[in-house]
């Protein structure tokens, strides 16, 4: 039980450290699940002020999530920009580049469920 408690820890941590070093947003995540074999499920609250975005970035997997509040425009290397609004949902594949940037002058938050590689960081930044 320690051992699992200890892990779950660290995780948080590295889920932390991997998003702090994207300015503008800020992420709390809310639980994870070792499910299935060999990747983590994770959710999490994200959050972008008014003005800003995430930054582009990848995931090791999936990214699916719900928008809680505002409304961001949502770039997806390879698709057209969308423009999701509070009640709206969306998903990226995985390894894809993308970007969300808070639109009009309302912060954005979003609940993110994201189901990646669990030896990766859950985000790296992309150019």
């Amino acid at each position: 039980m320690l051992k699992k408690t200890l892990l779950a820890l660290s995780f948080a941590g590295l889920a932390f450290t991997a998003f702090a070093q994207q300015p503008g947003i800020k992420r709390t995540p809310l639980q994870k699940v070792e499910f299935p074999d060999g990747y983590a499920t994770v959710t999490a609250i994200a959050e972008v002020p008014a003005g800003g975005s995430a930054g582009r970035h990848t995931h090791p997997g999936v990214e699916t999530g719900y928008v809680l509040e505002g409304e961001l425009n949502l770039l997806i290397d390879g698709q057209p920009e969308k423009t999701l609004k509070a009640g709206d949902s969306y998903q990226i594949p995985a390894g894809v580049v993308h970007d969300a940037k808070a639109h009009g002058d309302k912060a954005m938050k979003v609940l993110g469920v994201y189901v990646v590689d669990k030896t990766k960081p859950l985000a790296s930044p992309a150019p």
